[in-house]
């Protein structure tokens, strides 16, 4: 057995002391590097959300699993290199890591040629870290580049962001959420297992958990 039901029961205590309603907050198994079975065992204890890093890793763990609990959802959540976007299109249901705008208008292609309009979000580096992916909105505008994601028919529906490690995350949290707001976008994908109760505080709407739920990784 996972730790799943645990996640489960620390997230309705965070939406409670934090006055939100519990089903405002989806948790995501975040499965990368993760065996089919262990997957499998997390979604016969009820979780249909995963999170993945790698186009190539999810699809050939996902597409046998899909064969067999059809209302599995699979976002991708690592970095989309520009040469993935059409397997990335065709498998996933959400791409939350979109940074830039050649990879905005590669989606925006793909997505017309396979007739598809995935949801994305935004990937913001609130850290402005060289080695991470994410816009750095110290360089660059969120608005403007949130707007010329629109004028693409990219169905933009939030933002997500990784803190810095040795940050605090709290204050990181609550900037993306007040972006969010800003901008009008009523998701935010941030908390992992570390801090995933914090970023609920902060207004998330969705939480990435993985090796709380998982264990370490093998």
């Amino acid at each position: 057995m996972t730790k799943l039901s645990e996640i489960k029961e620390n997230i309705q205590k965070a939406c409670k002391d934090c006055g939100r309603k519990v089903e405002d907050v989806e948790l995501m198994a975040v499965s990368k590097f993760q065996s089919v079975e262990d997957i499998e065992s997390v979604i016969n204890e009820g979780q249909f959300l995963f999170g993945e890093n790698r186009v190539q890793e999810a699809i050939k763990k996902f597409e046998p699993l899909r064969e067999k609990y059809s209302n599995i959802k699979v976002h991708l959540i690592g970095s989309l290199q520009t040469n993935k976007v059409k397997e990335a299109v065709s498998f996933f249901d959400c791409i939350q890591s979109v940074d830039r705008i050649e990879l905005a208008e590669k989606l925006s292609k793909e997505m017309q040629v396979q007739n598809k309009n995935i949801p994305v979000y935004i990937q913001v580096n609130t850290g402005s870290e060289p080695q991470k992916g994410g816009l750095d909105i110290e360089k660059e505008s969120l608005t403007a580049f949130i707007n010329d994601c629109k004028k693409l028919n990219l169905n933009v529906v939030g933002l997500m962001c990784i803190p810095p490690s040795e940050d605090e995350p709290s204050a990181h949290f609550a900037f993306l959420k007040k972006l969010a707001t800003e901008n009008g976008l009523e998701k935010v994908s941030m908390g992992m297992s570390a801090d995933y109760e914090l970023a609920i505080q902060q207004g998330a709407t969705c939480v990435r958990v993985g090796t709380a739920i998982f264990g370490e990784r093998k």
